[in-house]
Formats: structure tokens, C-alpha cells, sequence
């Protein structure tokens, strides 16, 4: 099996990853360079597919301060968030976009130059800038994209799943092997330093917003490594997603379009939001989410409306250009039609537990964006924040690397060797129906585990989710990236099931119709791999 050696190895190519990849590059001393590993191609990432934009509490919007942002975010969270990470994050907010500027990021700007501002759910101010009118995630990438191609120091691996985590009897990762789905070899990549930042686990449901990557890759190979997980069954649901089906994800009709005065109704035109929260269409995502699913519930139906022919015409061509043209495509006019939405997985406030660096309880080994918890969403994120954490947490373990010895390990011991060793084994060669597996455990996950929660109903979810690991056995090495990421799949949606079926409480995303209340005192639910068992640990 051939090996290589770097400094840092990134795995995962969205904004998180990218940004870090040249934040790391710009301040450290890399003896053996920085390589970013990609599952499928560069700018084919979850982040690409972010409409809304990222929040920014910058000097310059007089309206909006930290204190404002702070607290609105814990709002949301539902009691989870943790206050230092909060604060963090939005005091540092004006820096990392600022910097964001100097890669070549552009957000949109009025006629004077000024950077604009739009308002999203549960914001209590405009703070949340955008790029392209309603492609963020995707012109931040495309920019970051360029400065990562264009830089010799950082190698890039295309079509390439990393398999499993190098990690030694001390419990420090020393690299990650690897696996290239074009010409099925292997390579063994040694590093002092692992980042994951591999986003979320959205292709886990029948609806979803995420691209087909959002496999939860990262979440598994922690997992698997002994790290600690944090908030596992917390999984946000968007509440208006394009109830038009036909392609692997659900499009995503920004929460920024009622921002901007566009209502919920039912087939008649009925606004109901009233009925559920006073904020009504701007209420938190988790509590407009289960009003959608409701009413779809009382009526029968497969999707509610958005009304959103309130607003100007030229504005909506103008704000929401890809959101206008994907509905002008599905022979909907927005601006005279109603828009058929229902709610689809979205964002996974769970991950591996780390603090504000990035770092998890395994030395060595990092995660930033979707793929780690640093308590800043708490139960449920706001709006916009998730592109933000990305780019302060990145920003931040570049920071505390560049005083870290970044020198390849000379030496592995015998557990490493033994995790080598299972991956150049010959395995049985049966074909497995992945495909068919992968919907099947869609299916389960969107019945079972979604946004509504019982205990009867995780428990034959689990069952469930047993019975597809008996049809397809593979814990280990696998023949093609398809049964890489099913595997992980199966992994990740038996720790979103177990942790929701472990509290016995509503909170935020997470909400059990036989707990329907939330609990006065309450904490994180951690759990690591212990002898192959869940452990709930501090």
C-alpha cells in the first residue's frame, strides 16, 4: 500500500475546509505541506448549496451589536447554547468577514457600495449578508475555490473517501487511510494533525435539502475513533423546501424570502401561522417546521404554500434570482403562484464535541463547520449562523496551529498497523443493492426518527436500522465509496436514534410527542465508543 506524509490533512472540501486549508497555509511552518481530500470534486460540497447568507455583526450595520446577536442565538438554541462559544463567535465575526474579502468574497452591496443586510427567522435585526441575491454558499466557495487551486503549497485529492482515522493505543490520531473511487487503491496518509470538515448528515432522510455527499462521513470516522459526540438526536429540519421531487435533494426555498414579507398558507391562501406563534413566519425554524407538518397533517396533504406574490416583482427576480428560476423551471411563477413547500432535513446541530479550535477529545484530531459541536447552536440553529461558525472555527485552529510542532510522525505502533493491515485483506466480493439499502434507510429515518418523535417510534427505528446492518455486514472495508458512505450512514443513524430516544424531553429540533414538555435543568448528551457500546459520558 503506498503512503504519504503531510503537516495537515483536511478532509472535506466546503467553506470550512477551504477556508482553513488557507488560513493554515498563510500562518504555519509546514515541513510536509497541507493536502485537502475531497470525496468528489473541488466545490462540490454542502456549503454550495447555502441560499440564505451568513450572519455578520459588523461595525459598519449601526442597527445590530454582539449583544443583540448573542442573544438571539441563544434564544434558538433552546437552552443548549453554550454562552462563551456564542460570544466568540459574533465578537469575531467583523474580523473573519473582513479577511473573507481579502480571498476574494464578495457580498452584495447597494448602490453606494455598502454592504447590504437582509432579516431572517428569529433575528431580532437585518445582520445576515448574502452573495449573488441567493447563492452564498456558493460564490464563497467558488471564490475560495480559486485561491486553494492556485496554491502550490496545498495538494488536493479528488474522488477520494478517507475510510478511517489512524489512531494509536494513546489515543492520538496519526493520519487516516484512504480510499481513491476511480482506481480502487488504498493509501495510508500520515499527519500530525486530521481535520474533519466533512459536513452534515442530511441524505439520512427521504427529504432533504443536502446534496448526495451529506452522507455524515466525518461523524462515523470520529465515532469509530473513540471521540466524543455531542447533541446527537438534534437534527433541524427546514421548514420550506420545494415539495417537487425528482432529483437526490429537495430544493431549498430560502428562509430569507419571508424576510422579506412572503407567507405561509394552505391550498386556499389561509395564513395559519398566527395559530402557532406570535412571530408567525419569522418564529424559529423548529417551531414553523412542526406548524407546516401539522397542517399537512389536519389536511392531508403533501406540502402547505408560500405566498410570496407580496413582494415586488423586480425584487424577487433581483433577491432571488435561483430561487425564482428553479420555480420559473417547475412552471411556477413566484410572483403570481403560490410555492408548494414542506419541511426536509436540513442542518445537524450535533457533531463532535470540540471546543472553539476545533479540537476534539482525541489529540490530534479536529472538526470544524456541520461535522463538529461547539455549542453555539445549542437545539436548534439561527439562521445564517452556520457559514459563520465555519469561517470563525477555521480562522481559529489555523490560528492556534501555526504554534504547533507540524512534523509527520516517524513511528506507529501496533494499532495502527493492525487498522493498516484489515484494509490491504482480501473481502467477499458480493454485490450489494446499495441504492435500494440507502432509500430503505431513508425511509426508516424520515418515519421513525423525524420530526416527530415517540418512544415507540425510535425504538422500531432502531429495529429498523438493525436489520438493514444484518443485510449489509460490512463494519470495516468496503469495495466502492457508494458502500463507504451507506456504511457510515448506518453508523450515524443509529447514534441520532439512540440519543433521541434517550431524552425523555422536547427541546428545540427535538421533539417527542409523549415528552412534550422541556425540562427545567438540563445538559449536552455526550456519548464516545466504548467496547462497541454507547456510553454516556460528562
Amino acid at each position: 500500500m503506498k503512503y504519504s506524509k503531510y503537516s495537515t490533512i483536511i478532509i472535506g472540501s466546503g467553506i470550512a475546509g477551504l477556508y482553513a486549508a488557507l488560513k493554515i497555509e498563510q500562518q504555519a511552518k509546514l515541513p510536509d505541506g497541507i493536502l485537502l481530500i475531497t470525496k468528489s470534486k473541488l466545490g462540490e460540497s454542502n456549503s454550495r448549496y447555502a441560499q440564505g447568507g451568513m450572519v455578520g455583526v459588523l461595525k459598519e450595520n449601526k442597527n445590530d451589536s454582539t449583544s443583540s446577536h448573542i442573544s438571539d442565538t441563544i434564544k434558538a438554541g433552546a437552552g443548549l447554547s453554550e454562552f462563551n462559544t456564542v460570544k466568540f463567535i459574533s465578537e469575531n465575526s467583523d474580523k473573519v468577514i473582513k479577511d473573507l474579502l481579502k480571498f476574494g468574497v464578495e457580498f452584495d452591496r447597494d448602490e453606494n457600495g455598502e454592504l447590504t443586510f437582509t432579516l431572517e427567522a428569529a433575528h431580532s435585526v437585518n445582520r445576515v449578508l448574502h452573495s449573488g441575491g441567493d447563492a452564498t454558499g456558493k460564490m464563497i466557495e467558488k471564490a475560495l475555490c480559486q485561491k486553494v487551486s492556485e496554491n502550490h503549497n496545498i495538494d488536493i485529492y479528488e474522488q477520494t473517501v478517507a475510510v478511517e482515522l489512524l489512531v494509536n493505543a494513546k489515543d492520538e490520531c496519526k493520519g487516516v487511510l484512504v480510499f481513491n473511487d476511480l482506481t480502487k487503491e488504498y493509501e495510508t496518509l500520515y499527519s500530525p494533525v486530521v481535520i474533519l470538515a466533512t459536513g452534515g448528515i442530511g441524505q439520512l432522510y427521504k427529504y432533504t435539502t443536502n446534496p448526495s455527499g451529506a452522507t455524515g462521513d466525518g461523524l462515523a470516522l470520529a465515532y469509530n475513533a473513540g471521540a466524543v459526540m455531542q447533541d446527537m438526536e438534534f437534527v433541524q429540519f427546514h421548514p420550506t423546501a420545494l415539495a417537487i421531487d425528482g432529483e437526490e435533494n429537495r430544493f431549498l426555498i430560502s428562509e430569507a424570502v419571508r424576510g422579506e414579507g412572503a407567507k405561509l398558507v394552505d391550498a386556499d391562501g389561509v395564513e395559519f401561522m398566527q395559530k402557532y406563534d406570535d412571530r408567525l413566519e419569522l418564529a424559529p425554524r423548529d417551531i414553523v417546521t412542526r406548524a407546516n407538518f401539522n397542517e399537512m397533517m389536519i389536511n392531508h396533504t403533501d406540502n402547505v404554500y408560500l405566498n410570496a406574490t407580496c413582494i415586488n416583482t423586480q425584487k424577487l427576480q433581483e433577491r432571488f434570482p435561483n430561487i425564482y428560476h428553479k420555480c420559473f423551471e417547475n412552471g411556477i411563477d413566484m410572483a403570481h403562484d403560490f410555492i408548494p413547500v414542506a419541511p426536509a432535513a436540513h442542518y445537524f446541530m450535533g457533531g463532535v464535541k470540540t471546543n472553539i479550535e476545533g479540537q476534539s477529545s482525541i489529540k490530534g484530531l479536529y472538526a470544524i463547520g456541520e461535522v463538529s459541536s461547539t455549542g453555539l447552536h445549542g437545539g436548534n440553529r439561527l439562521a445564517s449562523n452556520s457559514l459563520l461558525e465555519c469561517v470563525v472555527c477555521a480562522y481559529e485552529v489555523a490560528d492556534f496551529l501555526k504554534n504547533q510542532p507540524l512534523n509527520a510522525p516517524k513511528q506507529i505502533d501496533e494499532d495502527i498497523k493492525s487498522i493498516i493491515d484489515r484494509y490491504t485483506e482480501d473481502i467477499e466480493s458480493d454485490e450489494y443493492d446499495v441504492k435500494y439499502l440507502r432509500e430503505k434507510l431513508q425511509d426508516i429515518m424520515w418515519t421513525y426518527v423525524g420530526i416527530l418523535r415517540d418512544e415507540k417510534s425510535l425504538i422500531t427505528g432502531l429495529e429498523k436500522i438493525d436489520e438493514l446492518s444484518a443485510i449489509f455486514p460490512r463494519t470495516s472495508k468496503c469495495l466502492s465509496k457508494a458502500e463507504y458512505e451507506f456504511r457510515n450512514m448506518l453508523t450515524v443513524a443509529r447514534l441520532v436514534a439512540n440519543c433521541a430516544l434517550r431524552r425523555k424531553e422536547s427541546r428545540g429540533a427535538h421533539y417527542r410527542i409523549d415528552f412534550p414538555n422541556t425540562e427545567e435543568h438540563t445538559t449536552h448528551s455526550c456519548l464516545n465508543k466504548k467496547e462497541g457500546d454507547l456510553c454516556f459520558v460528562k
